[in-house]
């Protein structure tokens, strides 16, 4: 018995498809301002229904969902344990310690480009994106707050530091699955991926020390009284050190995220019981699960202060799994294929190939959410084409890179911009403006393709 086949969609029906959703979702979130949950499901909720009267089965739809979701348990369950990581980092003194050390280093003058060269510095170690901005990026979100910055400017330097270390670390998961996907040398892959990267940091670079010369408001005014208010609550020791050490040990020592996650807060909860040997189990268990309140009678600091744990993350984790079933759909209903396919067919030229790689890219970034499917995606369906053209493997990695890797941290509902939100307490929209490096190396990647700068073929 032969299985039945799935209805088919064609061109046109996936580019209205696709026009709708990217209007319902800039409708919700951009004109009215709301949280991108409602619109997504709006979305979803017109995609069951198109489905079923296109002809597939329920059971096709249910699929959509199942396939969608299947491909982000691994991130929703890391950004569960950096939600307990970030209570136990605060309640052992970790995070304001960095804050009490970042206020006696850091010149106010040249906070925004030194904290985007740090967070660069330590991603380029550790591989994670993530990490740094769950670590660190609280701890200079505190010293910039408290010095009067705007909070969207400061997140804006930490990502984009932190993005640059993602893509410049032969230890990412993102750099080596961008080098798998597309059949490249992992080394080959972040050499050439540099000719779009190092440009994208000097241009941000640039930038954020223009800004930080240009914000008025950025004073010293409050620094001496948040420092004391830190001393007089918290453990404030060199000892904070021994975590972020940690990190990068597990790191180079090719320690999967997880039970790098794990340990580090083994080791965090150790030291608090140094500090404090009355710690209990119930204070333990209500930090990963609740996370730190922070009580010193200080406002500014008590908000700062007061997050982490597992509930913190539930939200963010509602907004991914919706914006995942979403992805799942418009895959299996066969609608991204629908409008990616027939366009590989009408591209004669080296740059009209990789200028379309890089806006599929940041289309399934878009419509999907995922980074990684933002990689794979694209990988998939142009990399017989990049052979037939003779461009080289490392030709195509760096576009799904540039188009795909950097540009999830600037999608409110995409994986790491709703994380990211939640974490640093900045909406994605606020932060997406200053994000320079995800926003210049698709530009400077394009104008490699353009001008055939750095454009490796088969016979390179």
């Amino acid at each position: 018995m032969q299985e039945e086949k799935k209805p088919t969609v064609s061109l046109a029906e996936g580019i209205i498809i696709l026009i709708v959703m990217m209007a319902i979702m800039s409708f919700g979130v951009i004109g009215l301002g709301i949280s991108p949950e409602v619109p997504i499901l709006t979305g979803i909720m017109l995609l069951v229904f198109w489905g079923r009267f296109k002809g597939f089965k329920w059971d096709d739809i249910d699929e959509g969902f199942v396939t969608g979701i299947k491909n982000g348990i691994v991130p929703l369950f890391i950004f569960l344990l950096i939600g307990s990581l970030i209570g136990v980092w605060i309640a052992s003194g970790v995070i304001p310690s960095l804050m009490v050390f970042g206020f006696h280093l850091i010149n106010i003058n040249w906070f925004l480009p030194s904290i985007f060269l740090v967070c660069a510095l330590v991603g380029t170690f550790i591989g994670s994106a993530f990490t740094v901005i769950s670590t660190l990026g609280i701890a200079f979100m505190g010293i910039g707050i408290t010095m009067g910055m705007n909070p969207a400017m400061i997140a804006g330097a930490v990502i984009s530091g932190a993005v640059f270390g993602d893509k410049s670390s032969p230890l990412s998961a993102t750099v080596n699955l961008a080098a798998a996907v597309s059949g490249a040398d992992l080394i080959a892959h972040i050499k050439n991926l540099m000719w779009s990267t190092i440009p994208a940091m000097i241009g941000s670079f640039i930038i954020f020390v223009f800004l930080n010369h240009s914000d008025g408001k950025a004073n010293l005014a409050n620094v001496d009284k948040t420092v004391n208010v830190l001393n007089s609550n918290f453990h404030i020791s060199f000892l904070a050190i021994i975590p972020i050490a940690l990190l990068l040990i597990c790191a180079w020592s090719h320690i999967p995220t997880i039970p790098t996650l794990f340990i580090n807060i083994i080791v965090s909860i150790g030291l608090m019981g140094i500090q404090d040997h009355k710690i209990s189990l119930l204070k333990i268990n209500d930090l990963i699960t609740s996370g730190f309140v922070s009580k010193t009678g200080n406002k500014s600091v008590d908000l700062l202060l007061s997050r982490g744990g597992i509930s913190s993350m539930m939200g963010t984790l509602a907004l991914i799994m919706i914006a995942l079933a979403f992805g799942g759909l418009l895959m299996h209903l066969g609608i991204i294929d629908a409008v990616v396919q027939p366009l590989t067919k009408h591209l004669n030229s080296d740059a009209k190939l990789i200028i379309a790689v890089i806006f599929t890219a940041i289309g399934v970034n878009v419509f999907v959410g995922e980074q990684f499917l933002s990689e794979i995606l694209p990988a998939n369906a142009f990399k017989k084409v990049f052979h037939q053209a003779g461009l080289a493997p490392v030709a195509l990695s760096r576009a799904i890179e540039d188009g795909g890797t950097v540009i999830n941290y600037l999608i409110p509902w995409g994986v790491a911009g709703a994380f990211i939100s939640a974490t640093l307490g900045v909406p994605a929209s606020h932060f997406a403006p200053f994000l320079f490096l995800s926003i210049l190396s698709p530009v400077f990647s394009i104008l490699s393709a353009v001008t055939g700068i750095a454009i490796k073929h088969d016979k390179d």
